[in-house]
């Protein structure tokens, strides 16, 4: 029996780059494959030429034994393939149906839409792969995981059974992405194939029956979980032994450089996220906010770095009030920010690399002189990050938008890391990022406390958090639950912190405070 996809040799330069060198790969019926290899190393540019959205240079791809001839994705999406990209391709003020059927329109009495039919059509698909939303539901209503849902219906309303997942977890909660792993599972034991573009080695591990590792554009080899482990994966990867341990020094603490005072923040609905938070970070050390994705991380880091006014409390940095500070103020004291949404506040998209690595200093000399830009000093300044950040790009001129979403990253994390700093604010500072660029990241973040610099680490991942914390800030409904010493806890008990359950009875002074939020909020 012919495997449901093959690609033969296939084949793709770029200008100064050779994305995909002859590269072979097969998927069996109702197989998940993963597909792994760092940022960079061609896995997306691979299958966006399976999808139809750009053309092999050279090479072949068959489907259950037929030629597809690929012009365009509605080719690809006619042979039954369908991807989900990394970055959600949804219209947030339709409802789910309204962009499930978009392209793929049902129609009654000739021009007019059918949505009925539609919601129908949705709420089985739904059901039938235990796919739970709401089909009248505004996609921008919708937390990141269920929007990731829409998009995986929108295959299977257009009957597709070659499912393509780029990077799926890079902006999932730890919870969503089990919840992902399940429909992953339910979808290939209902005839479904998938290819799992990823870098996350554990997800591979437990989630593939198959693995392939792309270095460079080419195939270094092929693999099962069974026959493979972290290290040999990451081996592969990179093309060397990779430590995935962190290791830290003892450091003596010193004066404090961010410190929070009942803070109280408002989200976008006017409710209060961050809700009489109070905290410190000394020097020499790192402290990690823990907490599922949702429960006022977001609100407290935009609050800290001026993108968004605080309604009561206080922050200082430096023993300087930067309350009601502008970004550009904060950044001049000495803080540096790694945002958790790159695209939205970390980069101008449209602008070159060059341009990205200067966005917070482009006034300054050697960068202007007067009102002039030093074109010499930036282009020069830029190449010396590419390459010690080994940001993959053909040229340092190259659109920020054209690159990977964990090239994007790379070049956020060169712009803030090159900068002499007292405080460093890092939200979500490895999503997205294969396992080569965690370890230099979290090397970095090490050497920026060895230095002397206060590192607040906000991130979903916790593993992450606990490895590299020196205290562990645990945040559930906008409230900070508990502080402990990372050394002195457990995982398990970080993980009941974060469900708002405490050996202190912190859970149910949790649900007490309700009133006082409320009550606090509406007297300003």
């Amino acid at each position: 029996m012919a495997p449901v996809l093959e690609l033969k040799n296939i084949t793709k330069r770029f200008p100064g780059v050779l994305a995909n060198d002859q590269i072979d790969l097969t998927l069996e019926q109702g197989e998940i494959h993963a597909l792994l290899g760092e940022n960079g190393a061609g896995k997306t540019t691979l299958m966006n030429i399976l999808f139809g959205l750009y053309n092999a240079d050279a090479g072949e791809i068959l489907i259950k034994g037929n030629h597809l001839v690929t012009g365009s994705s509605k080719d690809a999406i006619s042979a039954g393939v369908g991807m989900v990209h990394q970055h959600f391709m949804l219209v947030p003020v339709f409802t789910v149906t309204e962009n499930v059927m978009l392209g793929d329109e049902i129609t009654k009495y000739g021009e007019i839409l059918d949505r009925t039919a539609a919601a129908d059509r949705v709420r089985e698909i739904s059901q039938r792969y235990n796919l739970e939303i709401d089909p009248d539901a505004y996609v921008k209503d919708l937390p990141v995981g269920v929007q990731q849902r829409v998009e995986i219906i929108k295959l299977l309303y257009r009957k597709a059974d070659i499912l393509i997942f780029d990077e799926p977890t890079a902006v999932l909660t730890p919870q969503e992405a089990d919840e992902l792993v399940n429909i992953m599972r339910s979808l290939v034991n209902q005839g479904k194939s998938i290819i799992f573009i990823t870098h996350k080695l554990r997800e591979v591990l437990a989630v593939a029956d198959r693995i392939t590792v792309i270095r460079q554009g080419k195939v270094v080899g092929t693999t099962t979980p069974a026959q493979a482990d972290q290290n040999t994966l990451a081996s592969m990867m990179v093309g060397r032994e990779v430590d995935l341990q962190v290791k830290k020094e003892a450091v003596e603490k010193g004066e404090v450089i961010l410190e929070v005072e009942d803070l109280i923040v408002l989200d976008d609905r006017h409710q209060a996220a961050v809700n009489s938070v109070s905290f410190e970070v000394r020097a020499g050390e790192i402290l990690g906010v823990a907490g599922v994705q949702g429960n006022g991380q977001t609100e407290l880091v935009e609050a800290l770095t001026g993108l968004r006014s605080p309604l009561d409390g206080k922050i200082e940095l430096l023993g300087k009030d930067v309350s009601q500070a502008t970004p550009r103020e904060i950044t001049e004291i000495g803080s540096a920010h790694i945002p958790e949404d790159r695209q939205r506040d970390g980069l101008v998209l449209t602008y070159s690399i060059a341009d990205n690595l200067i966005l917070n200093t482009y006034y300054l000399d050697p960068f202007a002189k007067g009102p002039i830009l030093q074109q010499e000093e930036i282009y020069k300044t830029a190449e010396e990050l590419v390459e010690k950040f080994d940001i993959r790009t053909p040229s340092i001129i190259t659109q920020a938008g054209s690159l990977s979403g964990g090239n994007q990253q790379k070049v956020i994390v060169a712009r803030e890391f090159s900068r002499s700093t007292k405080l460093l604010i890092a939200s979500q500072p490895t999503r997205g990022l294969d396992v080569g660029s965690v370890e230099y990241i979290h090397h970095q973040l090490i050497e920026k406390r060895g230095s002397g610099s206060a590192v607040l680490l906000v991130s979903t991942e916790l593993d992450e958090v606990m490895e590299l914390s020196d205290r562990i800030a645990v945040m559930y409904r906008g409230k900070i639950v508990d502080v402990v010493d990372a050394e002195q806890t457990t995982k398990e008990m970080v993980g009941l912190l974060m469900a708002g359950i405490s050996p202190n009875g912190a859970g149910k002074q949790l649900e007490a405070s309700k009133k006082t939020k409320k009550n606090k909020t509406n007297n300003k």
